[in-house]
């Protein structure tokens, strides 16, 4: 250790929150931050990094050895494939305690729960070797206490958190996608189903009744952030954005007041933010409370940027499944949140809709029979026979985490034929039609970040589950471009980068053009350049791209 290194800290972020084909781009998670704040407020500077980076460059385990601490943040709450960062797998956090030798050794985050490396599968406590301490509860709190000589276990306190997510803002300019990072913020934690023993499955019973942020906490916080260089924000880090602020009921009434203050004071407090978005939202707040949640909504909407997503833990369309597992809402109570949400947010803005529902399905719980999947299709086939809009549908087997319910009773393994050809028809039948619904040909999607770069290029815009779209030309990786749609896949869009000049398009653009197509390209390419639009028609033939033609 140098003789400064006593005063360095290395974070490293082995945590992603939600699969990238699922949820959101690159973002420095709140445990990340606050974190920073607790060894930033006792005077270490801090140097921070991903997962990835500690993959490709070894190197990083020298800074670490160097370091007077190394906090460690990982674990896995949610199973699925990711893009553009994947959690640290309990081998790689293995090795990270024992190739780091020297300095104080922490680990914290969701892996306290328990690891499984995938849906379908338990997720079991680990004996993690090569650590000095795990820090159990909040990771902030308990590393605060470590540090002051105590044991490493924190009690959720927002009065001590809220100055550490300030204090630890800075860390954001660290992650190397900075500033096309999302910071997720947390509003609450414990939910208020958790009061008649929660959903079978769910880890947020964990942290008991709802605590919820204040306002000024929040705002304190995105301030901070913004100077730092953020942009982007996703409001994610509770149960239900609805219920924010509502009490201890079963279902609380949305305050749609307050609802407007909280999402008032974000833009107030990053007035140049690029993206603000939700996440979870109960359906079942939406069916017993229909005029407040519509206000709420409405008030979020007059706020947040276009294109968000309000995500539904639906789990299933099977009544008995519902109660069995002690759900939310059941069917028919979801299909009336959906209509809610399509007539408040369906309207568009820039070409996309406002606000939509997405949906969760969780299989493997208890209950569940063939039947069940039966129920799901005959549910979806409904949504989209009424002409409604869901922006996507998650389908996952559940993983069961020691403490809930669903660890010793579920179904998985009974019914994996029947999982996976449900799976089929929904990104068959459902996902293709409902994705040109969303995004008809000629929908413009602004700010689209390259993040594979290959012949055909993949990239996301920042948001809460932002469509993926695959661009067939090979640009850099990082790049920012407008880009038009132009076909489906059953989870992707195609899209032509704008603007789409007549005489530069390469071959691979061209053969996206209505009328062009592969047949055509070659003779297309022989007549340029052409001296304006309308000579480039004449070849190629009319199309809806043709307003985004230039020369």
């Amino acid at each position: 250790m140098t003789a400064d290194g006593g005063r360095t800290a290395v974070i490293l972020d082995g945590y992603v929150d939600e699969p990238a084909c699922l949820g959101v781009p690159p973002y420095v998670s709140p445990y990340i931050r606050t974190v920073a704040g607790v060894l930033a407020d006792r005077g270490y500077s801090l140097k921070y990094f991903t997962i990835d980076q500690l993959r490709n460059d070894p190197q990083i385990f020298s800074i670490a050895n160097r370091a007077g601490v190394v906090v460690m943040i990982a674990g896995v709450t949610v199973p699925g494939k990711y893009l553009g960062g994947t959690p640290a797998t309990l081998t790689e956090i293995q090795q990270a305690g024992h190739m780091v030798r020297g300095p104080k050794k922490l680990l914290g985050g969701p892996i306290g729960f328990g690891y499984a490396g995938e849906g379908g599968t338990k997720a079991v406590k680990q004996a993690i070797t090569g650590f000095d301490a795990l820090l159990l509860g909040d990771p902030a709190v308990a590393l605060d206490r470590y540090l002051a000589g105590g044991e490493p276990k924190g009690d959720f306190d927002y009065a001590k958190t809220d100055p550490w997510s300030v204090a630890g803002a800075a860390i954001i300019g660290q992650h190397p996608d900075f500033p096309f990072v999302m910071c997720e913020l947390e509003t609450a934690r414990g939910c208020s189903h958790g009061l008649s023993g929660g959903c079978s499955f769910c880890t947020e019973p964990f942290y008991g009744a709802p605590r919820y942020r204040s306002v000024a906490g929040v705002a304190d916080e995105v301030r901070a952030l913004a100077e730092n260089g953020a942009v982007h924000f996703r409001v994610g880090r509770q149960p239900d954005i609805l219920a924010y602020g509502a009490g201890l009921g079963e279902f609380p009434a949305p305050l749609p007041d307050l609802i407007e203050s909280l999402f008032g004071s974000i833009r107030a407090a990053a007035p140049a933010l690029k993206t603000l978005h939700i996440d979870n939202t109960n359906p079942g707040t939406i069916a017993r409370h229909e005029e407040k949640s519509r206000e709420a909504l409405a008030a979020i909407i007059r706020y947040h940027t276009p294109g968000d997503v309000a995500a539904f833990g639906m789990e299933t369309a099977d009544p008995v499944v519902v109660a069995a597992n002690n759900l939310k809402a059941g069917p028919d109570e979801v299909f009336r949140a959906i209509e809610i949400v399509n007539e408040t947010g369906g309207t568009r803005k820039d070409g996309i809709p406002e606000l939509l529902p997405g949906l969760n399905f969780v299989c493997g719980l208890a209950g569940e029979t063939p039947t069940t999947y039966d129920k799901n299709e005959a549910f979806l086939s409904k949504v989209l026979a009424a002409g409604l809009m869901v922006r996507r549908i998650n389908i996952r087997q559940v993983m069961p985490f020691e403490g809930t319910r669903v660890y010793t009773e579920n179904t998985l393994g009974k019914h994996d034929r029947r999982f996976k050809a449900f799976k089929e028809f929904v990104r068959q039948k459902i996902d293709l039609p409902m994705l040109k619904r969303v995004f008809p040909a000629g929908t413009v999607l602004r700010d689209l970040r390259i993040e594979v770069s290959d012949a055909i290029s993949f990239g996301r815009q920042p948001g809460s589950y932002p469509i993926l779209a695959g661009i067939p030309v090979n640009l850099p990786k990082g790049a920012v471009i407008d880009a038009v749609v132009v076909d489906w896949g059953m989870r992707s869009l195609t899209a032509l980068p704008l603007p789409l000049n007549v005489n530069t398009m390469p071959a691979s653009v061209l053969k996206w053009m209505s009328g062009v197509g592969k047949k055509r390209v070659a003779a297309v390419i022989a007549k340029r350049p052409f001296k304006d639009v309308a000579a480039f028609v004449k070849v190629a033939g009319s199309s809806e791209m043709d307003r985004f033609l230039v020369v």
